[in-house]
């Protein structure tokens, strides 16, 4: 229930969850860009500094769905409070961390403590609004989901550029101060359940499944997938771990996640649809440095202000969408998202290593477009009719999914423009021969010596360029499919009821 002073203070209560949800979704892609100059600090290897993500990924992924049981045992403000102190602590700890073992126990940390802020913060919005707001509450909480990876890349460039990597981690000092100071003054605790038993032996499954999971993910591409022995276990690991984890819940009498849960038919699809919005974040932001600073040459910096106006587009649909959210069936503005991220894919299938900025700036903005249209209707459809006892666990499960999806979504993306690299490498090194008249040309110009090893690494390096672009094209329409393949999903859909009593929920 909504009490009178977190009604009178919905304001201060927006603010101190958006910062969380900023914060911690700021620390999904900000340390990416920092981690060459990590490197050099700690003289490690390339494949050791990978642990820096890595560790942060696992810790969320088998924390996050803890959340739930955590706030009903020991009350939400509670446990939110301490998950923005142990999160900045953390921060400040890997900024001053002095070498590898340091950094990575304590990214590890903030995994762990950083697991549950977004999950709160949603389900704090949802009980803080009437129903008929939620749309308006998920549309603000929204921004800052979406808004933290999309921008957290610049701003880590930047701060790695200009001042130090370290600054990408001591950021989140004001951030977690301010929202420390909101939540202690503004949120009610939950009522606490002290019956409710853990459930230890769901809990190990799902953490050997998750944990699994991603290790495969993350160590996958540098280990040629399913070729290596470590990467086949953690798949069997996973797969093994899983069915005992829904066989154990199925079957217990206090499972760690209720299955009734899944009976919501809206919140089951919006698992599903959160899962390909998961995909289609960040698998385009995976893409899209690498082949602009590799094969156009830009520096990270110019990198940054141009992928920029991404957030811009997301900022100003979603800011549409929360206003017109009480008049418009949020399954039809999910349509236009998806349509509309199908659309900017299906723009960069066109790009070139010559491509102009501002091709990459409009394909951006209109991404950026579609995925702000998409984010909050579904969010809203998706919790409308979920029952509010299980929002805490839902909303875990609905962060868990969404980053799920991105870990996928990376891993695929990658291996295919590997794959695919090479695949096109092979064809067009075969349509390169003597008799080619565009190598003919080249001779007689005396812009290539066939007969030295200079002009011949030169025609590999040219093969290798183009192989490598149409690899990314190839990339960006798979992407496009996926997008086009969930709008069926979408007649599944049921339009929620919307609730507009005055009375205070």
């Amino acid at each position: 229930m909504t009490t009178h002073s977190e009604i009178e203070h919905r304001g201060f209560i927006t603010v101190s969850v958006m910062l969380a949800t900023i914060m911690q979704a700021l620390d999904t892609t900000i340390a990416n860009v920092a981690l060459p100059h990590m490197q050099g600090s700690m003289s490690a290897t390339q494949d050791q500094m990978a642990w820096v993500l890595t560790s942060y990924i696992v810790a969320s992924a088998i924390f996050m769905p803890l959340t739930g049981f955590l706030t009903a045992k020991f009350g939400r403000k509670r446990i939110f409070i301490m998950a923005v102190v142990g999160f900045t602590l953390a921060s400040m700890l890997c900024g001053a961390a002095q070498n590898l073992e340091q950094i990575v126990m304590f990214r590890f940390l903030q995994g762990v403590f950083g697991a549950s802020l977004v999950p709160l913060s949603q389900s704090v919005l949802l009980d803080t609004y009437p129903q008929e707001k939620h749309g308006t509450a998920m549309t603000m909480w929204g921004v800052g989901v979406m808004i933290g990876p999309i921008l957290g890349p610049s701003l880590g460039g930047w701060l790695t550029e200009y001042y130090s990597w370290r600054w990408v981690f001591y950021i989140n000092l004001p951030l977690g101060l301010l929202t420390w100071f909101g939540l202690a003054a503004y949120i009610k605790e939950t009522p606490i359940d002290h019956e409710r038993k853990f459930d230890w032996l769901g809990f190990v499954f799902l953490s050997i499944a998750l944990g699994a999971l991603q290790m495969m993910l993350d160590r996958g591409e540098s280990l040629d997938w399913f070729m290596s022995p470590e990467v086949v276990i953690e798949a069997c690991l996973a797969c093994l771990a899983f069915y005992l984890f829904l066989a154990h819940i199925l079957t217990f009498s206090n499972p760690f996640i209720e299955p009734s849960l899944f009976k919501d038919r809206n919140f089951s699809l919006g698992l599903v649809f959160i899962f390909v919005v998961g995909i289609i974040l960040l698998a385009t932001m995976a893409l899209l440095p690498p082949f602009m600073q590799g094969l156009m040459g830009y520096p990270i910096i110019d990198i940054g202000f141009l992928l920029a106006p991404r957030g811009v587009g997301t900022m100003i649909a979603m800011v549409i969408v929360g206003k017109y959210s009480n008049r418009l069936d949020g399954r039809y503005l999910i349509a236009c998202g998806l349509l509309l991220t199908a659309l900017s894919l299906y723009m960069m299938t066109g790009f070139t290593s010559e491509i102009a900025g501002s091709a990459i700036v409009l394909t951006g903005v209109i991404q950026g477009f579609g995925l702000g249209f998409i984010f909050p209707p579904l969010t809203t459809i998706t919790f409308t009719t979920l029952e509010p006892r299980f929002r805490n666990e839902g909303t875990a499960l609905f962060s868990l999914m969404r980053n799920l999806g991105s870990s996928i979504g990376i891993s695929i993306v990658i291996a295919y423009l590997v794959e695919k690299t090479q695949t096109n490498h092979s064809i067009f090194a075969d349509q390169i021969h003597i008799f080619s008249q565009p190598l003919q040309q080249a001779i007689q110009n005396k812009l290539i010596d066939v007969q030295s090893p200079e002009g011949l690494a030169l025609i590999n390096a040219l093969v290798t360029k183009e192989a490598a672009t149409l690899a990314y094209l190839q990339d960006f329409r798979l992407m496009m499919w996926i997008s086009l393949a969930a709008l069926p999903l979408i007649l599944l859909l049921r339009k929620p009821a919307i609730i507009t009593s005055q009375t205070p929920v």
